[in-house]
């Protein structure tokens, strides 16, 4: 009786050691995530082939009010924006936030989802109760959940009733076998048949086994969350958990092998895989599974919204908590952008500026390196943060609900042997394409059509911008091209321009927005501080004033 009460001691002591060691690690967890509210996530956090999935595979996105493009997110730098405002704790919500990021939506959801911020904002112990949850979904594992949600379905082969008479056929021999052993020789064929169809089954399997072995924590995890009272008052309706755990059994023989992980383990799997294989298990349970994915498809992305837009408010919710200066949005009807103290979140320490545009678009100037392109990136990337986060990097921010394009990175695309010029023509036919809608635009172009000559590029920039600039349309545009200053602002283009001083043969930027056109040049003088021969600055010059003198007083690039 000795040694039993032994066993007894040891199963007592492993569960308390067991049970410690829980408690340390959940005091742990909880201690990171007060410690890191409102700061950053590691660099090294950030994959983004996983984390653009669900942007990429989502089939809801024509429905949204206004989608991201590729161009524009290049443009933009949406993925290091993204670095910046990400502080979700669940791979899950990483994608579904930076999905969120990439699609706008209507305001009322908007509003709905700031609602939804506010309540972990000014609740702590609710915020730190849900975080412990979803960081249980944080291995890189669970960017593949997003597979049973968007993937398409596989079929059912069509020798599924095959498969059923090998079964059938196997249990007849076994019963058969007992009384007659003989039969059991008629088990090798068949066994063998069997065999060939279980692993050929097995790729079929394997691609949706990652996936599938996230199911079940995902949906505890879900279960737990929705159970918290504020939550439930948010989210009134939570049925899918009941519909998903119907096939919760299912999703465990499916998963089995994925959690193998020691000897004893794999002694069980080879026994399981014997039985599978004679029984035709796997197969049959698999086909009937992907029925069951096909019909609770619904639910699982219903799921995925559920903890993706619960883990994107909280992200939210700890920017807020942030150095830095934010505010929330405010939509108008009328064609106008006021911003105040606006700033770019990837610049540290980033000079702020205010902008004030009513009935009119913007022409800015600025000499080289000043801030020109930093200064539109600046309004562009507050503009989608203000419709998809509801929050800016800006003391204050008013503007339209806009949907935005951009020209900026155009580049040779040498695959498809397309030139600067034309590649610039095909980005910018989009925006022309979609301008003729009443929906109010926010045009954002850098440097139009610098791919061709001085005449032509000022004529045609001068007639697309116009164009571009009509209804509620607003244009940000940036230049070198000082003709472009006399021409638009009789076009209802408001003038402002960066500029800088020379000061010890240093060029200082101060990268203050300023009203008006530029006056002043540096590019000749930039070719003199970084010490090129003074033959070359002397040619230079004596151009400069030769262009000077036949062009009016005027200079055509800047």
């Amino acid at each position: 009786m000795s040694w039993i009460l032994g066993i007894i001691i040891i199963l007592i002591l492993l569960f308390i050691i067991t049970n410690f060691r829980k408690k340390k690690s959940l005091r742990k967890i909880k201690n990171d995530l007060i410690n890191n509210w409102g700061k950053h996530k590691k660099k090294d956090e950030f994959h983004f082939g996983s984390i653009e999935k669900y942007f990429q595979n989502n089939n809801q996105k024509e429905k949204a009010f206004h989608i991201i493009s590729d161009r524009c997110a290049s443009d933009l730098d949406i993925n290091e924006t993204f670095k910046i405002i990400d502080r979700t704790s669940s791979k899950i919500g990483q994608q579904f936030l930076y999905c969120k990021l990439r699609t706008i939506e209507n305001q009322d959801k908007l509003m709905k989802f700031n609602i939804l911020v506010l309540l972990f904002e000014k609740n702590q112990n609710l915020r730190l109760k849900t975080q412990l949850e979803l960081s249980k979904l944080n291995s890189n594992d669970y960017y593949n959940f997003e597979d049973l949600v968007t993937s398409k379905p596989v079929k059912k082969p069509k020798i599924l009733w095959l498969i059923y008479t090998l079964t059938g056929l196997s249990t007849s021999f076994i019963l058969l076998g007992i009384f007659f052993p003989i039969f059991f020789i008629f088990l090798i064929p068949i066994l063998a048949l069997n065999m060939a169809f279980h692993y050929k089954n097995k790729w079929n399997v394997s691609n949706y086994l990652d996936g599938v072995s996230q199911l079940s924590k995902a949906l505890n995890v879900s279960k737990k969350i929705a159970s918290f009272q504020e939550v439930k008052h948010h989210f009134p309706n939570t049925s899918f958990i009941k519909e998903i755990e119907k096939i919760k059994l299912k999703t465990a023989f499916i998963s089995f092998e994925k959690n193998i992980d020691n000897e004893f383990a794999s002694v069980v799997w080879l026994i399981s895989e014997f039985i599978k294989v004679l029984f035709n298990l796997e197969y049959l349970i698999f086909y009937s599974f992907i029925g069951s994915i096909t019909t609770k498809r619904e639910e699982l992305k219903k799921m995925f919204h559920f903890i993706g837009e619960i883990d994107s408010a909280i992200s939210n919710a700890s920017l807020k908590a942030s150095d830095y200066n934010l505010c929330s949005p405010e939509f108008t009807e009328d064609k106008e952008i006021k911003v105040k103290e606006i700033s770019h979140p990837l610049i540290k320490n980033c000079v702020v500026n205010d902008l004030s545009l009513t009935n009119k678009s913007l022409l800015l100037t600025g000499s080289n390196m000043s801030g020109k392109t930093t200064f539109i990136r600046s309004i562009s990337i507050n503009s989608i943060l203000a419709q998809t986060l509801n929050i800016c990097f800006a003391k204050e921010y008013i503007a339209p609900f806009f949907k935005i394009y951009s020209s900026i990175k155009i580049t040779d695309d040498l695959l498809e042997n397309t030139s600067y010029y034309l590649e610039e023509v095909l980005t910018i036919k989009k925006l022309i394409d979609v301008s003729k809608s009443k929906i109010p635009h926010l045009f954002v172009l850098d440097e139009i059509f610098k791919g061709t000559n001085t005449i032509e590029r000022i004529s045609g920039g001068k007639a697309i911008l116009s164009y571009l600039n009509k209804g509620k349309n607003i244009v940000l545009v940036s230049t070198h091209d000082i003709e472009l200053t006399d021409i638009l602002s009789k076009e209802n283009f408001e003038l402002f321009h960066f500029s800088e001083q020379v000061e010890n043969n240093k060029l200082n930027f101060d990268y203050k927005l300023k009203e008006g056109e530029l006056k002043t040049r540096n590019a000749i003088k930039i070719l003199e501080l970084y010490n090129y021969p003074s033959e070359v600055i002397k040619d230079a010059r004596t151009t400069e004033k030769i262009t000077f003198a036949n062009t009016g007083n005027r200079c055509t690039r800047l």
